[in-house]
C-alpha cells in the first residue's frame, strides 16, 4: 500500500491487528528479552502510535523480526530492535549512505542503509546498542549489519559493521560505497 505525501503512514486495520498478533506471540516466546514488561501496557502504546506502527510494519516486512528490548524509564519509551537471527534479507546488499550510493559510478545498489532507515521512519544500530543486542542471543553469525557511523569516520569514507563470530562480536570498517550480499543494518525504533 503506498501512501500519497504528506498522509500520515497507517495502516489498515487488519494489517494492524496482524501485526499486533505477530508482536504479541514474539513478545511471549522471548521474555528473556524484556524482563518485567507488561504485554497489555505495551499493546496500548502501540495501538495509540499508528506511524510507529507502520515502521514496525516495515522492519517485519523486510525481516527484521522487531521486538522490544527495554523500556526507557525516564521517556517511558518501548525501545525496539530487528531480532532476526541474520541481518534481515529484505535489506541486504546496500551501501551505507545516499553519498557512498551516489559515489559509485558503476554497479549501484538499490539502496543505502540510512536511506532505507529514513524511510522506515527508524535508526540504525549504534555500537553499543548492537552489543547489548548481542547480550539477549547470539546474532549475525553468518551474516554481518552495518551500524550507525561516527562522523569522523564517515567523513573519511569509511563506515562501520558488525557481526558475531568465535564467541565474540566483531566491529569493523568497510569503504562506505562497499555492498554485499549477506549485510544489511538493524535498526531501532522508540515507541
Amino acid at each position: 500500500m503506498s501512501n500519497t505525501m504528506g498522509s500520515p503512514k497507517q495502516l489498515p486495520p487488519e494489517q494492524r491487528e496482524e501485526l499486533i498478533s505477530t508482536l504479541k506471540a514474539r513478545f511471549e516466546k522471548n521474555m528473556n528479552r524484556h524482563n518485567g514488561l507488561e504485554w497489555a501496557k505495551l499493546q496500548a502504546k502501540l495501538e495509540a502510535s499508528p506511524e510507529k506502527l507502520w515502521s514496525l510494519h516495515e522492519m517485519e516486512k523486510t525481516g527484521g523480526e522487531p521486538d522490544v528490548v527495554g523500556l526507557d524509564y525516564s521517556t517511558g519509551e518501548y525501545i525496539f530492535f530487528d531480532c532476526a537471527p541474520e541481518s534481515p534479507k529484505g535489506r541486504r546488499s546496500i551501501c551505507y549512505d545516499h553519498e557512498a550510493l551516489e559515489a559509485r559510478k558503476e554497479y549501484k545498489p538499490e539502496n543505502s542503509a540510512v536511506g532505507m532507515a529514513a524511510a522506515m521512519g527508524i535508526e540504525l544500530l549504534t555500537e553499543a546498542q548492537y552489543r547489548d543486542l548481542q547480550k539477549l542471543g547470539n546474532f549475525d553469525s553468518k551474516t554481518s549489519s552495518w551500524l550507525k557511523t561516527p562522523v569522523e569516520i564517515r567523513n573519511r569514507g569509511g563506515a562501520l559493521f558488525a557481526d558475531y563470530r568465535y564467541g565474540n562480536v566483531f566491529v569493523y570498517h568497510n569503504g562506505a560505497e562497499s555492498y554485499y550480499a549477506a549485510r544489511a543494518f538493524r535498526g531501532s525504533l522508540m515507541v
